[in-house]
């Protein structure tokens, strides 16, 4: 087989990942709020990509408004320090909070 065809081949949009582990990353603020499937605590906090889950899904933002016909984003398990989402925080300035989110909050810092 000839794989040089193969290396010309170019993947559809949002087939790859946008984003890599270890990117610093932001949840987006949005106005109106809509349809989200992201805690309105999280709204432009900073964080870590801790784990690119794959394969991609369903849009579920979408889908909630019935729009989706099949279309799959990436979810990312995103790391949050304590401390920067509560400024009262009494514990170790280590714990974090992790909780997965669609690419499409999700803010390149």
């Amino acid at each position: 087989m000839d794989t040089s065809a193969l290396s010309a081949i170019r993947p559809a949009l949002f087939e790859r990942p946008s984003f890599t582990v270890g990117d610093r990353v932001r949840v987006s603020k949005r106005a109106p709020i809509g349809h989200y499937r992201v805690p309105i605590y999280l709204r432009g906090i900073a964080g870590s990509i801790v784990r690119v889950i794959e394969p991609a899904f369903v849009d579920n933002e979408e889908e909630g408004y019935g729009r989706n016909a099949g279309n799959k984003r990436h979810y990312y398990r995103v790391a949050f320090a304590m401390p920067d989402l509560w400024p009262d925080y009494a514990g170790s300035p280590n714990d974090e909070l992790q909780i997965e989110i669609i690419e499409t909050w999700l803010e390149q810092i």
